[in-house]
């Protein structure tokens, strides 16, 4: 598999390579503080607490000390007959001690309490921002990014940055608070030992810098190919039929098993070259404890320090070098907290649909439409629509013809500003589509595709999709204009039969004709039927022309259509080949003509034949 990813039909590749670092680390934690900002509050709370639990536990080791020390200067005075053992003494301290340590789990229990609750907030509202943008993003960021990679940065990059944040949080101010606390305390008790401990730090420092050069890129990595192997499985669930049809199901397990075998690679040398971390500064901190044993016996024997200083000393030796890894293990968090952010937050950026700031609406008729010397292309280099000019009257049904990849559904859309035209000018209701808002644009059409997409849910739901304030009568009527009443009777439930994922428990023209019935229920001024019927029978394709021919009456509309005997009804026909308009007439005359659009005519019927 080349760098960066597998190619997909229809899709452009624009991808850095996977072992690339976050390119922007500032932008993506800016980002995250803008999301954090609405709980600053809450989290200097959990800052406090977390601080607040690390300073009881470090004060610990120094208290039991004590606790020793006393327990061998009784025992050394009962030796000498000069006194005895203070248990009082002792037991006082204990129960210190023991209020200690209690106040130091209860701030860690609120704590975690707090920042949990932090945490999950920033995860909701990024949640919801991503799913805001997917109904506002341009659509040609759809046309460079699979659809799995995009639910990836909903769900696994949200979920992420959520558990990345929590840890960094916690673990650089609990980690920051101890360094800084127990080197206090060590310094408090004995300069020299601390001095001896403090030896250990350059090395420290140098096996945390190796590892983290190490295995930065590998985390970044991790979070790229996992939004990679989701697109995957997204793509071979959704064309399972395709693949078990064709026979491809080894083709689609190796593509997916290399995707995985990556994956694989880039998390298990993450997880390994950070966890390697742990046994190098544990080996530092033994080192380090073996030092101040030795030394510290010798100042015990030299009387400079005194048995509880040793016996805290150990305790504050590896309670030293731990945060120092857990500091270091940080950056690798934040590593891969950054690329999942820098993710999302790429997506947030991406540009929007944008309507004019004083949008212009239609003071005549809204279902006039106009293309002017219109140029389009979906790359600057690629020209899709050279030069096309048409004007459509109100009321008036024109069928856009030709080959695959003529360009008659870039018209649509370009109609629904989708995209804007790269030249020329196209306007509805005698307003460039550029200057009307496109909630007012977009109101004024109905749409049904070849593809036909029902939501999970109930036939009545997905019918009132085209009009949500309809009553259950309106859309009963419209699903008996659009001829599938009937078929709809017959199933469990009727109206209420509920539509599972994919609409797999109906039969694609029971989907076709209910996606009709919600363009009849929109009820609006100019409709699109994009190849509306060429996923039914002949008979069923008989009842649908009827209603089309209802549903048309009144109303400007553009059907496209391969199936060329669905439209010889049509006001007129306008033959595309390459972008460009070859041909326009009514059905008679082109036949009369002899030429492009009677080729087609022909060639369908001698295929049919």
């Amino acid at each position: 598999m080349a760098e960066g990813r597998t190619e997909v039909p229809g899709k452009r590749n624009r991808r850095l390579s996977r072992y690339d670092k976050p390119r922007d680390f500032r932008r993506a934690m800016a980002g995250l503080l803008a999301f954090a900002r609405p709980h600053l509050p809450a989290l200097l709370l959990g800052v406090v607490l977390s601080m607040a639990s690390v300073a009881f536990s470090v004060i610990g080791p120094y208290v039991l000390g004590l606790v020793t020390t006393r327990l061998f200067e009784g025992v050394e005075a009962q030796v000498a007959g000069t006194g005895g053992i203070d248990f009082a003494g002792i037991g006082r301290t204990i129960l210190w001690l023991i209020a200690i340590y209690c106040a130091s789990s209860a701030c860690s229990a609120v704590q975690g309490f707090v920042m949990t609750g932090v945490n999950q907030r920033i995860c909701y509202r990024l949640r919801n921002a991503l799913c805001a943008k997917v109904a506002t993003i341009a659509m040609g960021y759809f046309e460079d990014h699979q659809r799995g990679d995009v639910l990836s940065r909903i769900t696994n990059d949200v979920d992420t940055v959520g558990q990345s944040l929590n840890q960094v949080v916690n673990q650089v101010v609990s980690s920051a608070t101890q360094v800084a606390g127990v080197c206090a305390m060590m310094f408090a008790v004995s300069a020299p030992l601390a001095g001896i401990t403090l030896l250990t730090l350059p090395v420290s420092l140098v096996i945390v810098l190796v590892m983290l050069g190490a295995s930065q890129k590998y985390f970044v990595a991790q979070q790229n190919i996992l939004g990679e192997v989701n697109a995957i499985v997204e793509e071979d669930f959704t064309g399972q039929l395709v693949i078990q049809v064709f026979d491809e199901g080894e083709s689609a397990r190796r593509r997916f098993d290399e995707a995985n075998g990556e994956l694989y690679t880039a998390g298990w040398k993450s997880q390994y070259l950070s966890g390697l971390m742990q046994p190098l500064m544990g080996f530092v901190s033994n080192m380090g404890y073996v030092a101040v044993v030795v030394a510290g016996a010798a100042f015990v024997l030299a009387g400079s320090v005194t048995v509880g200083d040793v016996q805290a000393f150990m305790q504050y030796v590896r309670n030293f070098t731990q945060p120092i890894a857990s500091l270091a293990n940080v950056s690798n968090l934040l590593q891969s907290m950054a690329a999942a952010a820098e993710r999302i937050f790429a997506f947030l950026d991406g540009e929007e649909e944008r309507g004019p700031e004083r949008p212009v609406e239609p003071t005549g008729s809204r279902d006039r439409v106009a293309f002017e010397h219109v140029r389009f292309g979906y790359a600057p280099d690629e020209p899709v629509i050279h030069d096309f000019t048409l004007a459509v009257e109100p009321g008036e049904t024109v069928a856009i013809v030709g080959p695959t990849g003529a360009g008659k559904t870039t018209l649509m859309k370009l109609l629904l500003r989708f995209w804007d035209v790269d030249g020329g000018r196209l306007a509805v209701g005698g307003v460039d589509v550029r200057d009307r808002s496109l909630e007012g644009l977009r109101g004024d059409f109905a749409m049904v595709l070849q593809d036909a997409w029902l939501f999970e849910g109930t036939i009545r739901e997905n019918v009132r999709y085209g009009r949500l304030d309809a009553t259950d009568a309106e859309v009963e009527e419209a699903c008996r204009i659009a001829r599938c009443d009937r078929f709809i009777q017959t199933l469990d439930g009727g109206y209420d039969f509920a539509i599972d994922e994919e609409a797999s428990n109906i039969s694609q023209g029971q989907r076709q004709l209910i996606t009709i019935a919600r363009a009849v229920l929109a009820d609006r001024p100019i409709l699109i039927l994009d190849e509306a019927t060429s996923n039914v029978d002949t008979m069923t394709e008989e009842l649908i022309q009827e209603a089309m021919d209802r549903l048309r009456a009144g109303r400007t509309s553009f059907v496209i259509a391969h199936r060329l005997s669905t439209i010889r009804s049509a006001d007129r026909i306008v033959v595309m080949d390459q972008g460009d308009v070859v041909e326009s007439g009514d059905h008679e005359g082109l036949l009369a003509k002899d030429g492009f659009y009677a080729e087609l005519y022909r060639s369908q019927f001698a295929r049919a034949g």
